[in-house]
């Protein structure tokens, strides 16, 4: 009502003024569209224009993506994967006698497979409630996911070299093998992930160039094929560490005759450890070592989702192998749990060779 009779006396004064008139209406939204009602029929009358605004529903309409469940597995995963590890690094940290260089290549092997879990989450978080579009973003966290993962290959692979070491120099190994020299060689390894890691955000990516995507946007081709050829290679120094590692304990079995039979069920026992933590690393990683290999980005999505699944889920399992097996951690975490220590728990010192 205020408005149309601002209208009247509007066109009523306007014609015999030279000023320029601001109306009120030049404070709206000129974005918003309004509707003009008048009477044609009557022209010479002084129109009254009643303004109400277009309540159509607006045609532009907020894209919400949808959620794939495989990226909330591989969520989830990381949530386990995380909790599992800082949950080792926490027992490492805070038990002052676990400081033997074994337990400082599990610390390592925890910290690189908590950084992996975190990238998962990072990355869910990404794709759902950042704008990925933005280059840092996606990179920021393909480097985190290739540092973390590469780390935790190589601490597994030092771990090996660990154990068929301290068989291997059984006399020597612990006047040989300082802290401080497993202090170096775990520096290097995490220097040589990161630069790995690094590649794609110093210009070693697809992002201008889809077609040389691999399928795992935005690592490129090249870099995938290297990656796995590298893993692979690790694979079979593992297999080989292994197979070495067999063979001197089946000696160290035959040269103690006096305690034939249990040494033997013991290293058969261990063989079989040792067997089958060499086939579930295997069965892991190659399908996606493999895969990327001979696939790229114009694969369909779900075989790389089929494949990473079971990658990430190593580092689930390797602090079940490498962490909660020792009698040590297990003891520190009966201690911090209940304050108690069961009396089956085995009081004998862990060794390196220990499997």
């Amino acid at each position: 009502m205020i408005l149309s009779l601002a209208a009247v006396a509007a066109m009523s004064s306007g014609g015999g003024s030279g000023l320029n008139y601001s109306s009120p209406l030049d404070s709206f939204d000129s974005s918003t569209s309004w509707i003009l009602g008048e009477d044609p029929s009557n022209s010479s009358e002084p129109v009254v224009r009643t303004l109400t605004p277009d309540l159509q529903p607006a045609t532009t309409a907020v894209a919400v993506q949808e959620v794939n469940p495989w990226d909330v597995a591989l969520c989830v995963t990381g949530t386990l994967i995380s909790c599992e590890n800082a949950l080792v690094i926490a027992v490492l940290f805070y038990t002052p006698t676990l400081r033997a260089p074994m337990f400082v290549l599990i610390g390592s092997l925890a910290a690189a497979d908590l950084l992996a879990g975190l990238g998962l989450i990072l990355n869910f978080v990404f794709t759902y409630l950042v704008d990925s579009s933005v280059e840092y973003v996606t990179l920021l966290s393909v480097a985190l996911l290739i540092s973390a993962f590469s780390a935790s290959v190589l601490n597994i692979l030092a771990i090996t070299v660990d154990r068929y070491l301290s068989l291997y120099n059984a006399l020597t190994y612990h006047t040989e093998r300082t802290v401080t020299f497993t202090y170096v060689m775990v520096v290097l390894i995490w220097a040589s992930c990161l630069a790995l890691g690094l590649l794609p955000a110093f210009g070693w990516n697809c992002l201008r160039d889809e077609s040389a995507c691999s399928v795992c946007r935005p690592v490129t081709k090249v870099n995938a094929v290297v990656l796995a050829v590298t893993f692979l290679l690790v694979f079979a120094l593992m297999m080989q560490l292994y197979l070495q590692i067999c063979k001197i304990a089946f000696r160290h079995a035959q040269q103690i005759a006096v305690q034939h039979q249990f040494v033997a069920m013991s290293t058969t026992k261990g063989v079989s450890t040792l067997s089958a933590i060499l086939c579930a690393f295997g069965a892991c990683w190659l399908p996606f070592a493999m895969y990327s290999i001979v696939a790229d980005s114009s694969y369909p999505a779900i075989y790389t989702y089929a494949t990473v699944l079971p990658a990430t889920c190593c580092s689930v399992i390797n602090p079940i192998i490498y962490a909660f097996r020792n009698p040590d951690i297990q003891k520190s975490l009966w201690l911090a749990c209940c304050g108690c220590v069961p009396s089956n728990l085995s009081l004998r010192p862990r060794t390196s060779s220990d499997v």
